[in-house]
């Protein structure tokens, strides 16, 4: 699962990571340390220009601004995207809201690293057991051991707003969804001393990481064939992650900053691993 994330790094540096080729200054997004779903991301894609001759149809790598919730071109309202924010890796060439966007309208959302909430495991028993108080679960923070960015396997899609003419700017909507897989079970190259020893025990799923070597094949809308595509979606190599605890602060959207991505020596006081 991916419901939140941290995206700080500026646009020229994401252009220099991701050999960007066109990126407009008025889409600019300030550093977020907390992003949400429903909000504007940062999205890698290539596609021909906007206003691109009809002789010159050649794709154009591009940093473009998307919102997170992906709104299918044959819905009749956008009210739906929100729930849409993770495709699983599993059946997203199938699913009817995943299925076209995988063979023809895929990007990477590019990302410092991802929060997930862990359960301890005398919280889970009390979930078992269906008492009403709910448990405080602590958050972790899961990121590249190296430092390097967080390269998320995406879908984007455009919706038209019927009820608005086509010269209004918000007629279409461009959202996106983040591609989940099923967490690594092998070591993390960095853990905590009292807490996860596997992306696994933090939760079950994660955000599907593209390594460099798959950028370009994944952003290349030549490629069509939803098996060869499939191929792409395999996990990265195992050992590249490090998850660390984090404040409880991050639980709550409105609090944004670096301050969140700050290590804890262990889990706050109330939670437990």
């Amino acid at each position: 699962m991916c419901g939140r994330y941290s995206a700080s790094r500026k646009p020229e540096d994401l252009a220099g990571i991701f050999e960007i080729e066109k990126w407009e200054p008025e889409e600019t997004l300030e550093p977020d340390y907390n992003v949400a779903p429903t909000k504007e991301v940062y999205a890698v894609l290539d596609r021909p220009l906007k206003d691109a001759d009809d002789h010159d149809p050649r794709p154009v790598r591009q940093l473009r601004t998307l919102k997170w919730g992906l709104v299918p071109s044959w819905s009749k309202t956008p009210e739906g995207g929100a729930r849409m924010i993770n495709a699983r890796a599993e059946t997203v060439h199938e699913k009817p809201s995943y299925r076209r966007a995988f063979t023809s309208r895929r990007c990477i959302l590019p990302a410092d690293g991802y929060y997930e909430w862990v359960t301890g495991t005398q919280e889970r028993e009390l979930e078992v057991e269906g008492k009403k108080k709910r448990p405080r679960k602590q958050p972790y923070f899961v990121t590249p051991a190296d430092g390097s960015v967080f390269a998320m396997a995406g879908l984007y899609e455009f919706w038209r707003d019927k009820t608005l003419p086509d010269d209004h700017p918000q007629a279409w909507w461009v959202t996106c969804s983040v591609i989940t897989t099923e967490a690594e079970q092998s070591p993390l190259a960095v853990s905590p001393a009292d807490g996860p020893r596997a992306l696994a025990e933090i939760h079950p799923r994660m955000p599907l990481m593209l390594t460099p070597d798959r950028w370009d094949a994944w952003l290349d809308p030549s490629r069509t064939d939803a098996d060869d595509l499939r191929e792409l979606l395999a996990p990265p190599p195992a050992g590249l992650m490090r998850a660390y605890p984090v404040a409880t602060a991050v639980s709550n959207v409105r609090n944004n900053g670096p301050e969140l991505l700050k290590e804890l020596e262990g889990p706050e006081e109330g939670t437990l691993f």
